[in-house]
């Protein structure tokens, strides 16, 4: 399905999304953006920085420390970070993401323990979802496994690679119990005892997004700590899933945007060959606005009627991000020319960086699997053996 098709017209604001918020890329973000790619640096401290002006609250209800300033708001703050850089973006995501889970868990008590550290950037952290997402819908196995006991339950098994953790952040898991549907999802800190934490990967993008296996041997997940009870699952979910999903746009409209402003500036001396190229700057600017204009007009929506009506509509646009992302990356280089291939230019990082949004969960494979099964009515929303989170 086209963007152009999915993009009702709205407004646009002029308002000033976050003030300082261009001063602390400029300062923070731009001058580093080649180490965290190359070198694998981690921008925490430009996460930190980003918290205390408000920029990981917007999700967050004032009464927990955040803004409360909406889900459009946390998307455009992804998209801006993006432009400079997708992995930055990315950790802004999982900061999202992790208090998202927070935000809609019945656990009120770790709501109000943890909700205005995450908020004002104190800890940091992310959302251990991949391979719960993908077990849900039957593309691989679950890979943890919970067992009650007195006060919580033990979790064993092995993540191959989560983000945006370490030692001093949290993260979410989810595990399943014997012949129970459904999933627990707890909150674990990076040094919780039998938790062992690997970097034993090294990637050709994304490389600065602490990304580490997780070993699991007997973690004792504490009843204070859980987000979600298997029977609260369905609820859960439902309350989730579509703004998980959508928050993830914002890398693609970032990178997409980055993407035009580079052929533009290439064209600037090679337009008149550039002109032969199948994809023109103004026409993906075009499709970027109505990216865009679809996006925002989707995240007012799921604020206004909640997750659950505007799951399908989410993973058509979160797919036609994906598609639009690779076509813009590609473009890009390609009006770029031999430039592109050095080291430091954003052109080869843009198109590994656009790669890394088709594929993270959830992929374009996988989104292509769960509309498939919507439009045969055997979708996994409807199976109580395979749900999402």
């Amino acid at each position: 399905m086209s963007l152009s098709a999915l993009a009702p017209v709205i407004a646009d604001s002029n308002a000033a999304l976050l003030p300082g918020l261009a001063e602390l890329i400029a300062a923070e973000l731009a001058p580093n953006v080649v180490d965290i790619d190359l070198k694998g640096v981690y921008p925490g401290n430009f996460l930190k920085q980003l918290g205390a002006l408000g920029g990981l609250g917007s999700l967050t209800p004032v009464a927990h420390g955040g803004t409360a300033l909406g889900l459009r708001h946390a998307i455009q703050l992804i998209e801006e970070v993006s432009k400079e850089c997708v992995s930055t973006g990315f950790l802004l995501w999982a900061e999202y993401a992790l208090q998202w889970y927070v935000i809609n868990s019945s656990n009120t008590t770790l709501a109000a323990e943890m909700l205005p550290r995450m908020a004002r950037g104190e800890v940091l952290g992310g959302t251990a979802q991949s391979n719960s997402m993908k077990s849900c819908v039957g593309i691989e196995e679950a890979r943890l496994k919970a067992k009650r006991v007195e006060g919580g339950y033990f979790i064993n098994g092995v993540l191959p690679w989560v983000s945006n953790i370490g030692p001093e952040h949290y993260f979410h898991m989810g595990a399943t119990l014997p012949d129970t549907p459904g999933l627990v999802i707890g909150l674990i800190h990076g040094s919780t005892p039998g938790l062992t934490l690997s970097q034993n990967a090294h990637f050709i993008g994304m490389e600065g997004t602490n990304t580490f296996a997780c070993q699991f041997r007997d973690v004792f997940l504490t009843d204070s700590h859980v987000v979600c009870h298997t029977h609260e699952f369905d609820a859960f979910r439902d309350r989730t899933k579509s703004a998980f999903i959508l928050l993830q746009m914002g890398m693609g409209l970032g990178l997409i945007d980055a993407c035009v402003a580079m052929m533009k500036r290439a064209d600037k001396q090679f337009g008149h060959v550039n002109r032969f190229l199948d994809v023109q700057a103004d026409a993906l600017e075009a499709e970027l606005e109505a990216a865009r204009t679809a996006t925002y007009a989707l995240a007012e929506k799921i604020e206004r009627d909640g997750s659950a009506p505007h799951v399908k509509e989410t993973l058509q646009l979160r797919l036609a991000g994906s598609e639009l992302s690779l076509k813009a990356a590609n473009a890009a280089m390609m009006h770029m020319g031999a430039k592109g291939y050095l080291s430091n230019n954003a052109a080869q990082r843009r198109l590994r960086e656009a790669y890394f949004i088709a594929i993270v969960t959830p992929a374009i494979k996988h989104l292509r699997k769960e509309l498939h099964e919507f439009d045969n009515a055997a979708c996994a929303l409807t199976q109580p053996e395979r749900e999402v989170a």
